[in-house]
């Protein structure tokens, strides 16, 4: 089983963190959704209360295939602020794991140096923070193991994307049909 790390900090797009963790344990991938803030309650910018299933200093990341950032402000900021989060996120690089951000948290990963020559997409208005990527104004891109998209409206496409690439496509559409969506992905 595939087991992923979807980060949650304080004033992220819960949207965001939200979708990509419904469709990937509909899929069948284990998540983990993992506090930065010290505690397990994380408010997002919409004033929504999540509780995380752990706090950033109780998880392996080593078993992890993956890991996701939501976007959302100030979410991202509290994102990239974070040492942790900026060391695993370049370990699993060097590793060769799957790196997602979405909306404005691809500026995490050009600020740590992950999209030099890189395709990458994010929000409108982020490309400037996206170091050394190839911006693309499509709505999920992957190259290689590092994984944007644009934002709260590509939430779905984004999460079938992440489903695609840890289960192949058969996966997502099956994901795709049975909730219904009717957008382009997967």
């Amino acid at each position: 089983m595939k087991n992923v790390a979807v980060f949650l900090a304080e004033g992220l797009e819960e949207i965001e963190g939200l979708t990509v963790v419904d469709l990937l344990r509909r899929a069948g991938i284990a998540v983990t959704t993992v506090s930065i803030n010290g505690k397990k309650e994380v408010t997002g910018a919409h004033q929504i209360t999540v509780l995380a299933d752990a706090l950033f200093e109780e998880v392996d990341f080593s078993q992890m295939d993956g890991v996701v950032l939501p976007g959302g402000m100030p979410g991202t900021n509290n994102l990239m602020q974070h040492l942790g989060v900026n060391q695993v996120i370049r370990a699993f690089d060097r590793e060769k794991k799957l790196v997602a951000a979405i909306c404005a948290a691809p500026s995490v990963l050009g600020k740590a140096g992950l999209l030099e020559g890189k395709r990458a997409t994010c929000y409108p208005g982020f490309e400037t923070q996206l170091t050394g990527a190839l911006c693309s104004q499509e709505p999920v891109v992957l190259d290689g193991t590092v994984m944007t998209s644009r934002g709260m409206g590509t939430a779905v496409p984004f999460g079938l994307a992440l489903i695609a690439y840890f289960l192949g496509q058969e996966a997502a559409v099956e994901i795709r049909d049975s909730v219904l969506y009717q957008g382009a992905g997967a």
